[in-house]
């Protein structure tokens, strides 16, 4: 665990200098994904579902907020449904008017959250958005939520129902239409599943603020539960099948992903918990204090080691001169000694004469 939070660690450090790359990175491949799960489900009109539409969009979404990404999906979905029928692009437009309406309304800076729930349908994992932004966020991101889980059935529909939504004439748009929105908003399976994801938001929200430990795995358990259970009821009491495999699947991903938005955001040592209890003149306050879980960066140690030793090649001559030199004025007149016995035996017959 250490290793990984010296790696967070770096991470947020690499982010903090460069968090304009990385935002806009992370912007650009959203939009290329969601242009092209679009053109890739829906993509009725060639001429905006080819790739070359798809990269420039996404290039073009880039330099811009996100909730243009959101304004460009939706232009394109109306492409597609243009190509279809004029019954499909009228009742799709209305939808999505009223959507926006409450989408601007109440939640204009949550328009990746409504990119991301098709995207999650699509990955069969649908339920991590809802755990996700109910582990970070406000519960005014279920409009949001709402808003993407029936923008994506009212794909799926479509998608299905395409061949037989090409009637002319008044009756024919005017019977189509009403077709379309009964077939959508009458759909069992997409109220299950939009309750299930709005009661387990709830469920998460209300548990990871509160002050028990292990708060945010708790809650990702609860709401995982209760987005199954009532996808169970749902499938009993209504007869809506409900594939389980998926279901489980999508719960461990979602749980997975709970845990590493707690390693990101709510890293925390619960071991080192404290209850502080103080007043004030009207109030007596009983404060959890929790500490940040922080790992201290390992030290660096640089040992320099040389590569060779370089020697040193003298010639006799001149180490002779140099010996010369550091002896005595009376050394240097007479004979040379070989030892140091030598030496001191002639510097005394020296001060004999």
């Amino acid at each position: 665990m250490d290793g990984i939070f010296v790696m967070k660690g770096k991470f947020q450090e690499i982010y903090a200098k460069h968090s304009i790359v990385f935002d806009k990175g992370v912007q650009f491949a959203l939009a290329l994904l969601v242009f092209y799960l679009i053109n890739n489900n829906v993509g009725f009109m060639k001429a905006a579902a080819s790739p070359v539409v798809t990269l420039a969009l996404a290039v073009i979404c880039t330099f811009f907020p996100t909730v243009m990404t959101a304004v460009a999906a939706t232009a394109l979905i109306l492409a597609h449904m243009y190509a279809v029928s004029i019954a499909a692009l009228a009742v799709t437009a209305v939808v999505f008017l009223i959507m926006y309406i409450f989408y601007f309304r109440l939640t204009p800076k949550m328009a990746v959250v409504v990119l991301l729930m098709p995207a999650a349908f699509v990955f069969q994992i649908p339920f991590a958005v809802p755990l996700a932004y109910a582990l970070v966020s406000t519960p005014v991101c279920m409009v949001a939520v709402v808003c993407g889980t029936i923008v994506y059935f009212m794909m799926e529909y479509v998608k299905k129902a395409a061949p037989g939504l090409t009637g002319k004439g008044l009756s024919g748009i005017m019977s189509q239409s009403s077709e379309y929105l009964k077939q959508v908003f009458q759909d069992k399976e997409m109220w299950i599943i939009i309750a299930a994801f709005l009661i387990a938001f709830l469920v998460v929200y209300t548990i990871r603020r509160q002050s028990v430990n292990h708060a945010w795995k708790v809650a990702a358990l609860a709401g995982v539960t209760v987005n199954a259970v009532v996808n169970i009821v749902g499938d009993i009491v209504l007869g809506v099948h409900t594939s389980y495999t998926s279901l489980v699947a999508g719960s461990v991903a979602a749980v997975v992903i709970g845990l590493v938005l707690e390693l990101m955001f709510f890293a925390v040592d619960y071991t080192k918990s404290e209850s502080l209890q103080y007043e004030d003149d009207e109030y007596y306050y009983y404060v959890k204090a929790i500490p940040k879980l922080s790992v201290a960066k390992p030290e660096k140690t640089v040992k320099r080691i040389s590569g060779r030793r370089e020697t040193e090649i003298m010639d006799t001559e001149s180490v002779r001169n140099r010996r010369r030199e550091s002896a005595g004025p009376a050394d240097r007149g007479g004979a040379r000694p070989a030892v140091r016995s030598g030496t001191e035996h002639g510097r005394g017959n020296a001060k004999l004469h």
